[in-house]
């Protein structure tokens, strides 16, 4: 097959799928076929993408000044990137189509139409061939995710909605652009080169500044202070926050950071610079205080944000340490917290459309009624822990191996270190208490449930499916990680 024309087939199948998806309004069973058909379709392609022996291509739509294009090329962390996202917009499409029924949800229509263009821009972002292109996409995503959020129309989506997009375009105006017009006038291009394109073209004594305007410019990372779109863009329908704010658009926040570590600076270049290393505590305090925050959290989905929120700084914190293992410990977190997070989503949707329950505290001796959603959050809850026996084992590994090979100041060797072992006893408190109390407390009512719509249960099973998978095989996701960080793939 043609290499330039399945790269453009990725980029304009879920464009296709958006007008096909509005035009079907009045048949949502064909509708929502047309949705699950296309998502599957990207998802061949990108595998196909991934099997195919690399070719150097370069795409470029448009180059308004010869320096900046917009062009499109496929690298080893955008397979992965894209591989995640079509592959869990199928999962997503087959749930949201039992959920959105069977809560009764308006301008289904509109959702899924809306849902295809994100999936657009997660895209075009995931091939991105420079730093510019991928700006211009990530505000893309933020503008398409706006009306998803607001889905509901009432006043708390509006709100929601609000902080969000301030928020996010917020940031990015007022520090990832500066960063990336700084990155233009010091190095003369923004093309992605393994290694980074600044080595002698910015001094390193000022290189921790630029870093600190990237990290907080993409606020779609999580960073603290930075945080507050995501735990307010749960009012949204939970497809969306499976989806978008456990997958894509949080995805593709850490994914940019990576970009910018791996394939702007330079993780060797970094490292020069001794200030460097004290980036580490940014990721370090949000790992902690979100998590502490969880604890504090009732409500079921907002618990789940500020999960997600200490779950990304993670891959942060495994990319900042600048050595093999933290950087392949970030990359493989990045699969393996979408899968974890995503299940963990899917079950608080269950719940609510089978009990209309949203708090923590309602849910003992659920579990004896709805046993399968339970054991599937209790899946993803393990993994995200890094469990034996569940893939999120396998990334909190190397990011450990990453703390100890750390070669900065021994205070944070330590720090790093003692900040997993923290954060992991905080996972297993406010995660892993949830499905132990709703199978052995005694119920909080009398009232009889049953579990969510079928489509909804495969959809859960599929994902936790792959938590187990990924533990007695994470070789696909550690071959990639290695290949990015080791310069056999960008």
């Amino acid at each position: 097959m043609n290499y330039p024309l399945m790269m453009i087939a990725a980029l304009i199948l879920p464009l296709i799928a958006t007008v096909l998806i509005s035009l079907l309004g009045r048949w949502p069973n064909i509708r929502e076929s047309v949705s699950a058909v296309t998502a599957a379709l990207l998802f061949a392609v990108i595998w196909w993408l991934f099997q195919a022996p690399a070719e150097a291509v370069t795409l470029v739509a448009a180059a308004p000044i010869e320096s900046l294009k917009i062009a499109f090329s496929v690298s080893r962390l955008g397979i992965l990137f894209a591989l995640i996202a079509s592959g869990l917009w199928l999962v997503t499409t087959i749930y949201a189509a039992g959920y959105m029924r069977a809560h009764y949800e308006k301008n289904q229509t509109r959702f899924f139409a809306l849902f295809a263009l994100a999936i657009a821009s997660v895209m075009a972002i995931a091939f991105s061939d420079n730093l510019f292109t991928l700006f211009i996409f990530y505000e893309v995503l933020t503008v398409s995710t706006y009306p998803l959020v607001t889905h509901a129309g009432t006043s708390a989506a509006r709100r929601g909605g609000k902080r969000y997009l301030l928020i996010l375009m917020g940031s990015s105006i007022g520090f990832f652009l500066p960063a990336m017009i700084i990155t233009w006038l010091s190095a003369g291009t923004l093309t992605f080169e393994h290694g980074g394109i600044l080595q002698g073209k910015v001094d390193t004594s000022w290189l921790w500044v630029l870093m600190l305007l990237f990290m907080f410019g993409v606020s779609k990372a999580g960073l603290m202070p930075f945080h507050r779109w995501l735990p307010s863009a749960m009012v949204a329908p939970t497809p969306v926050s499976a989806l978008l704010h456990a997958v894509a658009v949080v995805k593709a926040g850490v994914f940019t950071l990576l970009k910018v570590v791996l394939f702007i600076v330079g993780p060797d270049f970094l490292a020069q610079s001794e200030l460097s290393q004290y980036l580490l505590i940014v990721p370090m305090l949000t790992i902690l205080l979100a998590s502490l925050v969880a604890m504090t959290r009732n409500n079921l989905k907002e618990r789940l944000a500020y999960s997600t929120v200490s779950q990304l700084s993670y891959i942060v914190l495994g990319a900042f340490m600048l050595n093999q293992s933290g950087l392949i410990g970030g990359t493989m977190h990045l699969a393996m917290h979408a899968f974890a997070k995503i299940t963990l989503f899917f079950a608080a949707g269950a719940i609510l459309v089978a009990t209309h329950k949203t708090k923590v505290s309602e849910l003992n001796g659920l579990g004896r009624q709805m046993p399968f959603t339970f054991v599937f959050f209790a899946i993803g809850a393990m993994s995200i822990i890094g469990l034996p026996f569940f893939g999120g084992m396998w990334s909190k590994w190397y990011l450990v191996n990453g703390a100890v090979e750390f070669t900065g100041q021994p205070v944070m060797q330590w720090s790093l270190s003692i900040t997993l072992m923290i954060s992991t006893l905080l996972n297993i408190w406010y995660l892993l208490t949830i499905p132990m109390h709703a199978f052995f407390k005694p119920a909080t009512d009398n009232s009889t449930f049953k579990e969510a719509p079928v489509s909804c249960l495969i959809a859960m099973a599929v994902p936790a499916a792959m938590c187990i998978y990924f533990f007695f095989d994470p070789h696909l996701i550690y071959d990639l990680a290695s290949e990015i960080v080791t310069g056999d793939g960008q």
